[in-house]
């Protein structure tokens, strides 16, 4: 057992807690909540025993261990990786020692038949069942378990350490843990780097696991349904739910209800008491009560609210109009060496404002993929973006292309246009910049914080294609919420990597796995798709279909196949007399569009100047032609519909 008895930390002047006590034992499975920066990580360091307190003591009770996972900064080298997490083992790591060592004694003995090499058969034989009371006959077996379960291969067990990247550095610290099976683990964001299968292993893992666990995470689906006991840290204080994090929010709403009463209640009170002080604080026949009343004023309990971070309605800026068809794969195949390919005659159609999550172990080549989508990647094969499509890609590394001379709000300024420019604190609020963090450079921002003003500064530039590799990783709750209410609004196409089932579920209606080189779609959202794995594990028929041709992908495109070859074999000659006019028109409205923009922009990046209010500029003359402009467009964009539809008739008939 671990008991926090009355612990207080400060970090300058800011309170993180203020004579806490928790207590944490047997079975307990504990999430730690609360904004960034309230204190959930040194909370974690306090009860690891990594921070000291300023105050107060952390007990640990006799034959208790802890085993504590910090978010990032683990790096091993220097062993293989079954050495490194081998290396874990506590006591069957030293016992097998000791083994060698008397195993090493009793060859390098010539008299078989002393008290010297007898007292080493007894002690080999006391070293060997407390080897067996440990299970260390199954070493080999949990360690290949825990590995493969966090998404390793058999043929990594013999690289060195030092090969793999900090996602699977992070993996080798979590399988030295669960192997070493401390009494207590704490866990500081352990799914941030694992992909959605290695997510529910842990998960199962976690869920049969015999010591104490607490936990910080930003996935409230890991949350719901591993832990039941939460602990909210707030202005200081510490306040325990005896539930999950649902409960948790749920009850947390009933209770806010009950202290607002307080405090509105309280400052009635004061209000009531003070108006008395103020009236009779130098009448003498009163001055024994205004006293009184003075002292039990100081003694009072002072009933204070949480300050409520203003909710952000963030919306994207409407999606720019594209194609019915937003992307097409054909015969898409990849290789890194030539010889061995990572996709492999992949086929694909992805429609206008369709929202899919690709998902598969980590390696199975879903980053690539979508690195090929997003023109970053060479390929065999052919990928063909649809009219007018214009995407925008965030990936894991996207910081790294952030200016560090500018600012925070300077990196957003450039990139907003129209009414966005006036929500950009807002907007920036919503990732987490607060108040004076708006003026920071980008150089002196942690990788987090880059990261978040990477996602940030791509969604509100005009777009109809995002995608989106590992989105909510450095996100809090809440600014998950804004992120996913926005993309749930938004009219354009989404296709998102994410190992966090509670984001995707709100926000796609289709899954692809990327497994074995190939694709395979799943109709639904993250939930769906691992009751349907789950039910062919058992054996049982689901609703998947296999992209073995490009027209699988729904029923529409099926027929828009069959329809083609139907034309291929009428007179083809005559049909195309029709289509070519049509293809021309549109074609010469799509380049009217992309010239309409341009001058919009152009329009837009003026009237976004300060000095273009201060003089100098004819506002009205502008104004009315950026109007005009506007209309010219809407109007535009409805002949190039007509179009369209035109030429899909003329195509489907």
């Amino acid at each position: 057992m671990i008991s926090l008895n009355n612990i207080s930390m400060r970090f300058g002047s800011k309170v993180l807690f203020d004579e806490v006590t928790l207590r944490v034992s047997g079975k307990n499975r504990v999430s730690l909540v609360g904004s960034n920066g309230a204190g959930k990580s040194t909370m974690l360091k306090v009860i690891a025993g990594l921070v000291k307190p300023d105050e107060g003591e952390v007990a640990i009770s006799k034959h208790t261990t802890v085993g504590y996972l910090p978010q990032e900064g683990i790096d091993y080298t220097g062993k293989t990786l079954y050495e490194e997490v081998y290396s874990s083992a506590g006591d069957i790591n030293a016992i097998q020692e000791e083994m060698r060592q008397i195993e090493k004694e009793m060859e390098e003995s010539e008299d078989t038949m002393s008290d010297e090499f007898m007292d080493l058969i007894n002690e080999y034989g006391e070293l060997q069942e407390r080897f067996q009371m440990l299970d260390g006959f199954k070493i080999k077996s949990k360690i290949e378990k825990i590995l493969t379960g966090l998404g390793f291969y058999e043929k990594d067990f013999d690289r060195d350490t030092s090969e793999f990247s900090g996602g699977w550095q992070m993996r080798i610290a979590l399988a030295k843990l669960l192997l070493n099976n401390p009494s207590i683990l704490l866990l500081d964001e352990p799914t941030n780097h694992l992909d959605i299968e290695s997510l529910i292993w842990v998960e199962n893992y976690l869920k049969a696991y015999q010591g104490a666990i607490v936990l910080v995470s930003h996935d409230r689906s890991f949350l719901d349904n591993i832990t039941d006991r939460t602990v909210e840290i707030s202005l200081g204080n510490v306040t325990e739910y005896s539930g999950n994090y649902s409960f948790y929010r749920k009850e947390r709403e009933i209770r806010k209800e009950l202290l607002e009463n307080q405090y509105n209640n309280q400052q009635s009170y004061l209000k009531q008491q003070e108006r008395f002080i103020e009236r009779f604080r130098y009448k003498a026949t009163k001055s024994r009560q205004v006293q009184s009343r003075i002292k039990l004023l100081d003694k009072l309990d002072i009933v204070e609210l949480e300050d409520e971070e203003a909710t952000v309605n963030f919306n994207f800026p409407p999606a720019t109009h594209s194609g019915k068809i937003s992307l097409e794969l054909s015969g898409l195949t990849k290789s890194y060496d030539g010889k061995t390919n990572v996709l492999e005659n992949l086929e694909l159609i992805i429609t206008r404002g369709e929202k899919i999550a690709f998902v598969g172990v980590n390696g199975a080549g879903k980053s690539t993929l979508m690195r090929i989508i997003a023109g970053l990647e060479k390929y065999t094969g052919e990928v063909k973006l649809g009219h007018l499509v214009e995407i925008k890609f965030y990936a894991q590394n996207q910081a790294e292309e952030l200016d560090p001379d500018k600012t925070v709000l300077q990196t957003m300024e450039e990139a907003a246009r129209g009414d966005i420019l006036k929500n950009l604190r807002s907007i920036l609020g919503s990732f987490l910049f607060r108040g004076d963090d708006v003026f920071k450079r980008v150089g002196v921002l942690s990788g987090g914080e880059k990261s978040r003003l990477a996602l940030a500064k791509m969604l509100i530039e005009p777009s109809n294609f995002l995608i989106f590799d590992e989105p909510t990783n450095h996100l809090d709750m809440k600014s998950k919420e804004v992120l996913m209410n926005a993309l749930q609004k938004y009219q354009g196409t989404v296709v998102i990597v994410s190992h966090d089932r509670e984001f995707i579920d709100g926000i796609v209606d289709k899954v692809i796995e990327v497994k074995n080189r190939k694709i395979k779609t799943y109709f639904g959202n993250a939930t769906e798709y691992l009751k349907a794995k789950e039910n062919e594990l058992k054996g049982i028929n689901t609703f998947t279909r296999k992209h073995d041709d490009a027209g699988q992908n729904n029923a529409a495109e099926i027929q828009k196949i069959n329809n083609d070859k139907k034309i291929q074999k009428t007179d083809k000659k005559a049909l195309n007399k029709k289509i070519l006019p049509v293809k021309n028109r549109i074609s010469e409205l799509e380049k009217n569009i992309q010239n309409y923009e341009a001058k919009i922009k152009i329009k837009e990046e003026l009237m976004s100047k300060d000095e273009f209010y201060k003089g100098g500029y004819n506002i009205v003359e502008i104004t009315n032609e950026y109007n005009s402009l506007k209309e010219k467009l809407k109007t535009v964009y409805s002949q190039w519909e007509e179009e369209t539809e035109k030429l899909n008739n003329l195509t489907n008939n």
